[in-house]
């Protein structure tokens, strides 16, 4: 999360994630548009392709790995215009930008056919105004609640109830979960915004997340319920909407997804083919049977010590991988603030033969000057320990391969490149795909869900790309000599190390 220096420091310490954006709808006058009204539905919809490509068995779990943005929002794009009974969407982060207004258009249009839409956001990032909140609540078949809403209406409200109860106000969801008709689902590291899906013309994430078929989706979707009903979600109601304002804000939305200029009809055309694709998919062997499948939720509220330790669900699972490695530990985390436990975990791996590889953001990539920061602290000790440590570059040659997007294409501009996936490879047969960072607050504060897969297919699948990114075109090494933040400008060097005021056991 990008913040600015001047902040008190307890705004300083929240999250993980994208900027929150200020826009609003209605502004926005749509030209003309030759936009089709409603859902359309494919002939074959996502029970003929679950058939089509032998997903049987509702004891199995099958996995498919989206490494690349464009895939990512395409799948989501497609399920939520298939989908038959329900959509249930869960985010830290829904911002009212490019790809979260096409978002909710499919949400709308589903919901306009009958299918019960459920949004559960968590109230720090959130980017739609009480407004548009009450609008989307009026419509018959959209439910929307808010995770652990704090007072205030502004930056210096919120500044002034994180002081009165500073434990309770940084107790943010995490958890990014995507569920249509409890039978298949989308879970990992992006949010919904621009920069997650390669669609942001500065600064995009290098994410990752996991398509789940069968057990693993009803798994992810009992955990959504799990947060649906607990207190801390927040049903603010209709407020001042009406039908009226529903359908004027719809109608706004549609207007802004149905101009050429924002999506374009190569894009939907793309969509529409998934169909097609899913054949090549499952003949390349990148749809994987899990018979050994686990996902990992924290429970709402997680720490009520009263304190900054006590981790949860997610910290233990981890812990319990981690300890576990016979041979090796391959890591993708964008935030590396390790506490003395985590560094005397991974120096006992090292101790007893096991290779400890981690791949974290370099100064000039990362997007969170805190918890850079925090890393600094403790970068010495964890490389005299014998973890091999790299550094993404903001320049990352595999960012031409990942970032797919025809709007990037069109352009013809490559934007800088930051690390965002939150991934574990464990002895070259269990693959860890998630939203825990490797920091203070993914451990004791924040709820974080991870989906971990024993499959030597799909563990292999990811290695070999995560190896990929360490290469030089792609990564820094790190030593105890030499490091490279050199790379970065004077100021932000700087402005890094000013951060040291925030305490580690915070970021």
């Amino acid at each position: 999360m990008k913040f600015l220096g001047a902040l008190p420091i307890a705004l300083l310490c929240l999250g993980c994630g994208g900027t929150a954006l200020t826009d609003r709808l209605e502004p926005y006058a749509g030209a003309e548009t030759s936009c089709a009204d409603g859902v359309e539905k494919s002939a074959d919809g996502i029970d003929a392709q679950r058939a089509a490509a032998e997903v049987q068995g509702d004891s199995t779990t099958w996995a498919y790995v989206l490494e690349e943005g464009e895939e990512a929002i395409f799948s989501r794009a497609w399920l939520s215009q298939n989908a038959e009974r329900s959509i249930d969407i869960q985010y830290f982060i829904f911002s009212m930008d490019n790809v979260g207004i096409i978002a909710l258009d499919y949400a709308l249009k589903a919901a306009d056919s009958g299918v019960k839409v459920r949004m559960l956001v968590d109230d720090f990032m959130r980017d739609v105004s009480p407004g548009d909140i009450a609008a989307l609540n009026a419509h018959p078949n959209i439910d929307i609640r808010i995770y652990n809403p704090t007072e205030g209406k502004n930056v210096l409200g919120k500044a002034l109830h994180a002081v009165g109860d500073f434990q309770g106000f940084n107790q943010r969801m995490h958890n990014k979960t995507f569920i249509v008709d409890g039978n298949v689902a989308i879970t990992g590291g992006r949010n919904i915004a621009d920069e997650y899906f390669d669609y942001d013309q500065a600064y995009n994430f290098r994410d990752r997340d996991v398509l789940l078929l069968g057990r693993g989706a009803r798994d992810i979707q009992a955990s959504f319920d799990a947060f649906w009903n607990h207190p801390l979600a927040v049903d603010l109601g209709p407020g001042d909407g009406t039908a009226q304002t529903a359908a004027a804000l719809s109608d706004c939305i549609a207007a802004y997804a149905c101009d050429p200029e924002n999506f374009w009809p190569e894009i939907r055309a793309l969509i529409d083919g998934i169909p097609d694709a899913i054949p090549h998919i499952v003949a390349s062997g990148r749809l994987h049977r899990i018979d050994d499948f686990r996902f990992v939720s924290d429970d709402p509220g997680k720490n009520s010590s009263g304190g900054f330790s006590g981790g949860g669900k997610s910290t233990d699972a981890l812990m319990e991988l981690v300890a576990s490695a016979q041979t090796s530990i391959l890591i993708q985390s964008p935030y590396l603030v390790l506490t003395e436990q985590g560094l005397g975990l991974f120096s006992q791996a090292v101790a007893r033969g096991v290779e400890v590889t981690i791949l974290t953001n370099s100064l000039c990539s990362t997007d969170n000057l805190e918890a850079f920061s925090g890393y600094q602290r403790i970068r010495q000790e964890l490389l005299a320990s014998g973890v091999k440590v790299f550094e993404y570059r903001p320049d990352a040659r595999i960012r031409k391969q990942l970032i797919t997007a025809e709007k990037q294409k069109r352009s013809g501009y490559v934007p800088t490149f930051g690390l965002h996936a939150k991934s574990m490879v464990i002895d070259h047969n269990t693959a860890v795909v998630g939203t825990f960072n490797l920091d203070p607050r993914s451990a004791n504060l924040n709820t974080e869900c991870v989906a971990i897969m024993r499959s030597s297919a799909l563990a292999g699948q990811v290695e070999a790309l995560m190896l990929e990114e360490l290469a030089p075109e792609n990564a820094w090494l790190s030593t105890l000599e030499s490091n490279p933040d050199h790379h970065a400008g004077s100021w932000k060097r700087f402005s890094t190390w000013l951060r040291r005021i925030v305490p580690a056991s915070l970021l």
